[in-house]
C-alpha cells in the first residue's frame, strides 16, 4: 500500500486538505484577525469531505478504479472549493470591511488538485499493467 507512488500523493493531497488549512489562514481581515475555514460552516463542509475522500481512497488501495473514480471526485470537489475561494476573493477585493490581504490557504485547493492529478496518473498506470499481465496469461 505505502509502497504505491499514489499512496504517497493521496497522503499529501490528505495533509493539504486536513492539517494545512489549521495552519495557514484564508485570508486576513482589515482588523488584522486571520480569517480560518473553521469560521465558514461551508468551508468546514467542503474541506472535511476532501479529506474524507482522500482516506477512503488511501483504504482502497485494493480497488483501482474505486480510487480513480474517488480521485475524479476529490478533484471536481477541490474545484468547487477553489472557485468559492476566487469568487470571495474577488466579490470582496480591495480594501473592504472584510478581506485585507489574501492567504496562502487560498491556494491549498490549487496543491490538492495537482496531487490528485498526480495520484490518478499513478492509478491508471497500474490499472494498465495489470491489464497487460493478465493479456499475457
Amino acid at each position: 500500500m505505502i509502497q504505491r507512488i499514489q499512496t504517497i500523493y493521496l497522503l499529501l493531497a490528505f495533509v493539504t486538505t486536513g492539517i494545512l488549512p489549521f495552519i495557514f489562514p484564508l485570508w486576513t481581515l482589515n482588523n488584522g484577525e486571520n480569517f480560518y475555514f473553521m469560521q465558514s460552516q461551508l468551508y468546514v463542509v467542503l474541506l472535511g469531505l476532501s479529506t474524507t475522500l482522500s482516506i477512503i481512497s488511501i483504504i482502497s488501495y485494493k480497488k483501482r478504479q474505486t480510487q480513480f473514480v474517488l480521485g475524479r471526485l476529490n478533484i471536481i470537489l477541490n474545484l468547487i472549493l477553489l472557485g468559492l475561494f476566487v469568487y470571495r476573493s474577488l466579490n470582496l477585493s480591495g480594501e473592504t470591511v472584510f478581506v485585507s490581504e489574501k492567504g496562502i490557504g487560498m491556494f491549498l485547493p490549487i496543491v490538492t488538485i495537482v496531487l490528485l492529478v498526480l495520484a490518478n496518473k499513478a492509478i491508471k498506470k497500474d490499472e494498465d499493467l495489470v491489464k497487460s499481465v493478465d493479456r499475457l496469461r
